[in-house]
Order: C-alpha cells, then sequence, then structure tokens
C-alpha cells in the first residue's frame, strides 16, 4: 500500500512539474511587438518596454498574469485612456452645444429681424400717411417698439400694460389731431381714456393684437431661451469629473487587452457597455428631463405656424397700427359724438380743422418679399436637431462601444472580456444611477448622486414648465441670465468636496472580479507572477493526498 501511494505521488509530481513548466515557457515565448506598436504611436518611448511577456505581479489595474506592460507603460497607459475618454465626451458635448448654439442665434435673430422690420417699415412709411400726427408723436411708436424688444429679451416688462398704455396715448393723440380746433385740458384727456372700452375707438384691433401679439412673443422668447438653456446644460454635465473607479474601468476595458497580448481582438459588447454605463450614470439620469424639454420646445415650435404664424403678428405690428388708426378715422363723428356726450363740450380754440380732416387711406408699404419660406426652414431644421439629440444622454456610452471595437454577434467567445480572450457573463446594466448597484463593473454609490447633474435636472424641469406655459400661451416670470437658467454653478467643475464624489480615491487596491470566464485554458489569478491551470492544481492536490497514504 505505501509503495503504491508514494508511486502515484511519483507520477501526479512529475504531471504538474510538466505541465507547468509548458505553460510557462509558451507563455514568456510570446512577444511584444504589437504592444510596443501601440505604445509608440501613443507618444511613448519604448525604452524599457520588453520584448517578450515578463510576470505581471508588479500590475495594478490589469491582470496581473504575464503580460507585455512595464509599470511605468500602464500608467502611461491609465492616462492616456483618462485623456481619450475625456475628449471624447468633450468632444460629443461641443458639437450638441453647438448645434443648439447655431439654432437659438438663428431663431433669435430671425424674431428680432422681423420686429425691426416693422418698425423701420413704419418710420418710413408713417410721415407721409399721417403727418403731423406722426412726426409730432413718433416716440410713442418708438417706445412701443423698445418695450416690445424688452419684452421679449426677458426683462418682466408686463406686455398687456405696456399695450394698454400705447392704445391709451394713442386715442389722445389721434384725437386731439382730429380736433385742433379745440383745447383739451388734462382731466378731459383723463375722461377721453376712461371711455377707451365703451367707444372702442380703434375697433377689434387692439384685442387682436393683445391676444396674437402677446402668445406670439411668449412662445418666440420661451422658445430661444429654451435651446440657450438646453446648450447651457450640455455645458454643464460635461463638466462633472471622471471619478478614480471610472478610470481604472477605461483603462483595463482600452488598453489592458494591449498588455495581455490581444491587441488584435475586440471588446465584449455588454463588458463595454457595463463600464460606460457606469461611467455615465450620472449623465443618464437627465434622460428623462432632458426628453421633456426636447417634447416641449417641439410643441412651441408647431406654434410658429398656422393662425399664430410669428412672421404675421410680429414682422406686422406696423400694419396693425395703420388699421387701428384708420378705423378711428373712419368713425370719427361717431366717437366725437359719444366722447362730448361722456366728457362735455371741449372748449373752442381760434384753430381751424385743417389736416386732420384729410383722411390719408394710403396703405403702409409692405416689403414684397414674404418671410414664410425662411421660417419654415428654420422649423424644419430644428425639429430635425432636436428629434436627433433627444437620446443623447442614455446614448452616450455608444460613442466608446462602437461596431468597430466591439465584437458582433458570432463572436462572443473571442472578445476581451476585461481579464482574457473569451465570453462576458454578466448581464449588461441599465442606464440611470439606480440601475448600476449591482455593476460588476464600475463601483458605483447610488446613494450619492452628483451634484451638478442634479442641479441641471432641477433647471430642466424649470425650463420645460415654462415652454409648457408659454405652448398655454400663458406669461411667465422669465429672466434672460444664463446663469438663472442653468443653476447656480460658475461653470467651473464641481469639485469632490463640494459635489460629494461617490467613490474611494484609492488607485491601488484592485478590485475582485465578480464574474466567471468558463473554459479558459490560461486565466491570469491576481497577485500571481505564474500561470497555473486549473486541471493542474486538482491533479496536484491529488497529488499531496495520497502523500499521506503511508500515515494513514
Amino acid at each position: 500500500m505505501e509503495r503504491l501511494c508514494w508511486g502515484w505521488w511519483w507520477h501526479l509530481s512529475i504531471l504538474c512539474l510538466l505541465h507547468g513548466a509548458a505553460g510557462d515557457t509558451g507563455s514568456k515565448s510570446k512577444s511584444c511587438s504589437e504592444v510596443k506598436q501601440v505604445y509608440l504611436a501613443k507618444g511613448f518611448s519604448l525604452n524599457g518596454a520588453p520584448q517578450a511577456e515578463i510576470s505581471g505581479e508588479h500590475l495594478r489595474i490589469c491582470p496581473q498574469g504575464y503580460t507585455c506592460c512595464t509599470s511605468e507603460m500602464e500608467e502611461n497607459f491609465a492616462n492616456i485612456s483618462r485623456v481619450e475618454f475625456e475628449s471624447k465626451l468633450r468632444e460629443s458635448s461641443a458639437s450638441i452645444q453647438r448645434l443648439l448654439t447655431t439654432q437659438h442665434r438663428n431663431f433669435d435673430s430671425y424674431f428680432q429681424d422681423l420686429l425691426n422690420t416693422s418698425e423701420r417699415v413704419l418710420q418710413e412709411s408713417f410721415p407721409s400717411q399721417y403727418g403731423d400726427l406722426y412726426s409730432q408723436n413718433s416716440k410713442i411708436f418708438r417706445d412701443l417698439y423698445s418695450e416690445l424688444r424688452q419684452y421679449y429679451r426677458g426683462s418682466g416688462i408686463n406686455l398687456e400694460e405696456a399695450l394698454a398704455e400705447f392704445w391709451s396715448r394713442l386715442l389722445e393723440r389721434v384725437f386731439k389731431a382730429q380736433h385742433t380746433q379745440y383745447s383739451f385740458s388734462e382731466e378731459y384727456m383723463d375722461c377721453l381714456v376712461k371711455q377707451y372700452e365703451q367707444l372702442k375707438p380703434f375697433g377689434d384691433t387692439p384685442r387682436e393684437v393683445k391676444l396674437k401679439a402677446a402668445r406670439a412673443f411668449i412662445a418666440a422668447r420661451s422658445f430661444v431661451q429654451g435651446l440657450n438653456a438646453a446648450a447651457d446644460v450640455v455645458r454643464k454635465a460635461n463638466q462633472v469629473p471622471m471619478s478614480t473607479e471610472c478610470a481604472r474601468a477605461v483603462m483595463k476595458l482600452m488598453y489592458c487587452p494591449h498588455c495581455r497580448g490581444h491587441s488584435s481582438i475586440k471588446l465584449c459588447n455588454n463588458y463595454c457597455w457595463n463600464i460606460m454605463r457606469g461611467c455615465l450614470a450620472n449623465q443618464a439620469d437627465l434622460d428623462s428631463e432632458w426628453k421633456n424639454l426636447i417634447e416641449s420646445l417641439l410643441l412651441v415650435a408647431d406654434k410658429f405656424s398656422g393662425s399664430s404664424n410669428v412672421e404675421n403678428i410680429v414682422g406686422s405690428i406696423h400694419t396693425k397700427i395703420t388699421e387701428a388708426i384708420t378705423h378711428m378715422q373712419e368713425n370719427k363723428e361717431l366717437l366725437t359724438n359719444k366722447v362730448f356726450k361722456a366728457c362735455g363740450n371741449p372748449k373752442k380754440t381760434n384753430k381751424g380743422s385743417k389736416s386732420e380732416e384729410r383722411r390719408r387711406k394710403a396703405k403702409a408699404t409692405q416689403e414684397e418679399k414674404s418671410a414664410v419660406a425662411i421660417m419654415d426652414n428654420l422649423i424644419s431644421d430644428v425639429k430635425g436637431i432636436l428629434s436627433d439629440i433627444q437620446d443623447y444622454w442614455v446614448s452616450l456610452p455608444s460613442l466608446f462601444c462602437t461596431e468597430k471595437v466591439t465584437a458582433g454577434p458570432g463572436y462572443e467567445d473571442k472578445c476581451w472580456n476585461g481579464i482574457t480572450k473569451g465570453r462576458y457573463m454578466p448581464e449588461p446594466m441599465g442606464s440611470g444611477l439606480a440601475n448600476q448597484i449591482n455593476n460588476p463593473e464600475v463601483d458605483v454609490d447610488i446613494t450619492k448622486p452628483d451634484m451638478t447633474i442634479r442641479q441641471q435636472i432641477m433647471q430642466l424641469k424649470i425650463m420645460t414648465s415654462r415652454l409648457r406655459n408659454a405652448y398655454n400661451g400663458n406669461d411667465v416670470d422669465f429672466q434672460d441670465t444664463s446663469d438663472d437658467i442653468s443653476g447656480s454653478g460658475s461653470g467651473d467643475g464641481c469639485s469632490e468636496d463640494i459635489c460629494g464624489r461617490k467613490l474611494s480615491r484609492n488607485t491601488v487596491i484592485i478590485q475582485p472580479e465578480t464574474h466567471a470566464i468558463p473554459r479558459q485554458p490560461n486565466p491570469g489569478v491576481p497577485g500571481s507572477g505564474t500561470r497555473l491551470y486549473s486541471w493542474d492544481l486538482i491533479i496536484c492536490l491529488v497529488a499531496l493526498l495520497v502523500a499521506q497514504c503511508t500515515r494513514w
């Protein structure tokens, strides 16, 4: 029995040694030419870079089997992976910001041009059309356009009050111009203004302007500010710093395959998405409110066509004023009788009635060129862009996990899974912070959301509410300041102390792998500089047990 036990032990021990030696020899003979090419292409010196695989117990991020990377190479790869990750996010953010800023500028310029054109036509046509009535009272028209501009810019002016003031002042000026043979006291003018609602001197024009112009200006103002707010949210969200755990995971994803001698294989798709969804979990939480904002912008954009067409309202203020004055001139006698009856007969002067009797019915000149096509093109462009960026935040991982770098169907067993070439077993995580509780690749503390992102979520809600009010024609409290729209931040990245960053800053401890890779012949074992094989280990253990036979 004793001879038999020792015989087994001897043969099994020889098998262990032979297998171990064969494994080591095969690994050490691997060339590191591919990783050296990658390393050199990134701008690093090849001084100290190994020619063939070396023992990897010095590695702090990549699996610690045999490797082609020294500590310095791993550190340089880690730094460049962080730079490339942040650079790609910055490029994407800048692209979205440019799109939104361009749309904001186009619509803002267009709305202001409509108003400027209307005022210019009024200034050019009214002197010949109304003579002294305009030349002696041009200030009330300038004041009207000034207040319309201020309202559009969000200065807090009450548009309804501003329009009511304009019509009251215009009534006084036109009535005086029609009755130059009379002298009107201040008290008499007050009485005249008090009769405004009953007299309706300008017909339905003031009411029409109040309803349509208010809705048009509210929609235009909220729309351009909504575009600006969206761009600012993208800018602020891009300032969220990359966590230490994300940096380690990205390095493991992007450059550890090279260190392990797998430069030519692609990434396992779910492995890539789990890392990116973990890294971009906070940004993905913007998705819901971002979509609400985009939908609200699209709704308001629809208000720029149809009966509330902005060109027909904002661009025709001067025409509405002409219609109002013409109505009062045509109903002069009726209005005069009503005023004299309500306020009494004014004192006569020596002046006679002259130019006031000459009704200038010439139509105000209007530009022949229609702006309808311009607005249609603007609306078409902005709708396409808004639809394209609606899923921006949840689609950010696709910047990194493209078909070019991830393994497609049929190659699930031949991709980089974070340890070696093989199948990736864990299920893909969902988007957003709450779904990262069991993320196997990035340790995310879901109880500590990023405060910069939370601020932007709140600003999206506020802006969406304003847009919904504007869509319904309700005036909204609006301040035209980017700081108010985008949160109290100054634009600098939110610091770890302020924002309560979610993870440990320890860069030395390697988190244990939480997934198993089946049928892998050469998995690297953390903390070991040699390669062992699962069957070899079993055989060696059996050998040790057999060695105890004699004692039994």
